[in-house]
């Protein structure tokens, strides 16, 4: 049986590909923040570096760490790397992003994923990095989604950008299905693979109209509170921090699927009425 150890293992990625590689029939371990990870990664056969840093001020710093703490469990038993990547890298050029797509970031969030990224490069053990848009889940995250559902049972849908701007989403379980699919796949693929997932591409009308669909009620979009933000950020790190990704909101992005859909020819997504349930339903 092959065996899969899942960092972060309570988090958005972690938890679903917990779910995705339990019920796809592999022996599935889970690593405690603070102990030894090279020794419960012997005898794993896939890492997934589901670990978020602790303080999300703190990523330019820990995410780099944690880079290196993964790629030494990782010589220490073999084991390839499957590390979720975003789309922070890419800065805010506009375009379909694929694995060809120069990585431009501004932010520090942005350069430190790049450099966490560099260290997964050349660490020398198999790296896949499955690179994915913002998060939609069944779960609570304290994804963006989190905050623009809330509103929703009186007919409001708040929208952080421009109405009519494309951006890049990503149905958690569908993607811990291909993290699933890519893992099976490792003896077949390359030291380092930038594989993105294509997700959703919507637009904020898109979205608003798909609630309206799925809720059969009229949905107004409003627009998200960044003023707010900006009063707050003086006492509220998280404030600071969100205002530093607003650029993505009115960028003009989607991922490429071509990839993917080269490895895994036959994975399909749900349909976004159907994940539009999953997700309200459990934010209800």
């Amino acid at each position: 049986m092959q065996k899969v150890l899942i960092l972060g293992a309570s988090g958005s990625f972690g938890s679903n590909c917990l779910e995705a590689f339990g019920a796809a029939g592999w022996q599935v371990k889970t690593y405690k923040r603070g102990t030894d990870m090279a020794a419960v990664a012997m005898g794993v056969d896939v890492i997934v570096n589901g670990l978020n840093p602790q303080n999300y001020k703190g990523w330019p710093e820990a995410l780099p760490a944690i880079a290196r703490q993964v790629v030494a469990a990782a010589k220490a038993s073999g084991a390839t790397v499957i590390q979720p990547g975003n789309v922070y890298n890419y800065g805010a050029q506009p375009g379909v992003w694929d694995a060809e797509t120069p990585h431009r970031a501004t932010t520090k969030k942005g350069r430190a994923r790049i450099e966490m990224e560099r260290i997964l490069r050349e660490s020398g053990v198999q790296v896949i990095i499955l690179r994915a848009g913002d998060f939609l889940d069944t779960k609570p995250g304290g994804n963006f989604i989190d905050f623009m559902l809330t509103g929703l049972g009186k007919g409001r849908f708040m929208y952080p950008g421009r109405a009519d701007v494309s951006h890049a989403w990503a149905f958690l379980p569908d993607m811990a299905r291909a993290a699933v699919g890519l893992a099976a796949l490792r003896a077949e693929l390359g030291r380092f693979e930038d594989v993105p997932f294509a997700g959703l591409t919507l637009t904020g009308e898109d979205f608003r109209a798909a609630l309206a669909r799925h809720t059969g009620q009229k949905v107004v979009l409003k627009p998200f509170a960044w003023w707010l933000m900006r009063l707050l950020s003086p006492f509220w790190g998280l404030a600071r921090e969100m205002q530093e990704m607003r650029y993505l909101w009115d960028t003009p992005h989607s991922l490429s699927g071509a990839r993917m859909q080269q490895l895994l020819p036959d994975y399909v997504g749900l349909e976004l009425g159907e994940i539009l349930k999953k997700v309200t339903q459990a934010k209800g």
